[in-house]
């Protein structure tokens, strides 16, 4: 079967996601990566994450903030994606820095004022095209809840990215989330747990998990592309990890592990979140901070790590998460080793990934990819990663939505998710949510 056969089924629409975002990121975004996909059929406009007045303050010199001020309070006010004529990103006037309030009726009256500011974007959009009908996607923007309530799309769809795990977000987050999820037509979730969850205050809760773009990630096989100019200097073999450095990796693991294997570097490319990083590390003479790695920029990265890690905590938050990482490093082609803080995702990776519960059996994967790596395991592994693309999960997702605008005016069937996986196999390119 075509496998954009379910995506041309959503075609020629108009659809707005409120992502939680920026559109320029340096690290590559679920909300942003899907506003792209759907564009390939669709008008998409990406209301990008608002800059609030404190953000203008603190940011006054930075290069995002220099990429947006002229389109705050302009009539123009739309900046086009260069790789897709149909997608748009809009950019909001500065918002009130509100989240220092405490939670109440000041605190959402001064949200409803914000949130019209948004609406104000919106309906420019929709008087300036003539749009007559359009879908609208919170992709995990759930400071904004009400944004919805002021619009009469065809569908209202909330996607649930992570647990909300920050005081920050939680201070509000928590009311304001459950308000979007109660609300909404329809909820992808991007972990069987959060799906669980959601699907507490809304039956059409669906589980699509996380892709890559592995055209990117792959591009670390070509034999020409130099590795990153970072790792120039540092010995190998060299046992990688590409992303944020914060709370979710288990450090105390990651100590045991570094100690066990003084004969190899272990680098961290990424911003770092120092906080939550102990001091030790950065003590550590086999241990290498590199620093943020534009996302341009990592297949080269990539192309020098001979194992990647993703060495995430076992907790109740890591359990809800499905990384963008573990995909990019097998569609790079290279051997990965996690701990077992998510065991469903064993569920699209077959036997490509070492998942591990303690120190030991952590150098001792390492030890066995750096030693025992052949041809034919490279290849399992980018057959794997090119059944989780973004292309895949955008495919359902369209799928989705165009049933339930269906069955919203009352002219389908309810579609129902099969979520067993005797059912289905994900890593042999089986669809993960199917409409009966």
């Amino acid at each position: 079967m075509n496998p954009n056969n379910h995506l041309m089924q959503l075609k020629d629409k108009h659809i707005f996601i409120l992502g939680l975002m920026k559109f320029d990121s340096e690290i590559e975004s679920t909300n942003y990566t899907i506003a792209r996909q759907l564009a390939k059929h669709n008008k998409v406009y990406y209301i990008d994450n608002p800059f609030t007045w404190k953000d203008c303050i603190y940011q006054i010199r930075s290069q995002g903030f220099n990429r947006r001020k002229n389109y705050f309070l302009s009539n123009n006010y739309e900046i086009p994606d260069p790789r897709d004529p149909n997608l748009k990103v809009v950019i909001t006037p500065p918002l009130m820095s509100i989240n220092w309030i405490p939670e109440g009726k000041v605190y959402r009256s001064m949200l409803k004022f914000n949130e019209r500011i948004i609406l104000s974007r919106i309906n420019q959009i929709i008087r300036k095209y003539n749009i007559k009908s359009y879908i609208y996607i919170n992709s995990f923007n759930f400071y904004y809840p009400g944004v919805a309530d002021r619009l009469s799309p065809e569908l209202v769809v909330y996607q649930c990215v992570d647990p909300l795990v920050f005081a920050f977000e939680k201070k509000h987050g928590i009311i304001s989330e459950h308000k979007i999820v109660q609300e909404s037509d329809l909820v992808i979730c991007t972990s069987k747990q959060l799906c669980e969850e959601k699907k507490k205050l809304n039956k059409n809760t669906f589980f699509i998990p996380n892709a890559a773009d592995i055209t990117h990630s792959s591009k670390a096989l070509e034999e020409n592309l130099p590795t990153h100019e970072s790792l120039q200097n540092i010995p190998k073999p060299i046992i990688g990890y590409f992303g944020n450095i914060e709370r979710r990796i288990d450090y105390e693991l990651m100590r045991q592990v570094i100690d066990q294997n003084r004969d190899k570097s272990f680098v961290f490319a990424g911003p770092v979140l120092r906080s939550y990083v102990p001091q030790w590390i950065f003590e550590k003479p086999n241990v290498h901070f590199v620093g943020p790695i534009a996302y341009q920029q990592m297949p080269q990265m990539l192309k020098g790590f001979d194992v990647c890690v993703i060495p995430f905590k076992k907790d109740e938050v890591s359990a809800n998460i499905f990384p963008l990482k573990l995909f990019e490093y097998l569609g790079a082609g290279k051997p990965v080793v996690a701990t077992d803080f998510n065991l469903d995702l064993k569920d699209y990776t077959g036997t490509t990934v070492m998942y591990c519960n303690d120190a030991a059996s952590f150098s001792e994967a390492i030890s066995t990819a750096i030693n025992g790596a052949d041809e034919q395991q490279r290849k399992d592994r980018l057959s794997i990663a090119s059944q989780n693309t973004w292309e895949r999960r955008v495919d359902e997702l369209a799928s989705l939505m165009n049933r339930h605008i269906q069955l919203k005016h009352g002219i389908a069937r309810q579609p129902t998710l099969i979520a067993s996986h005797e059912e289905v196999n994900p890593t042999k390119g089986e669809s993960i949510v199917t409409i009966d």
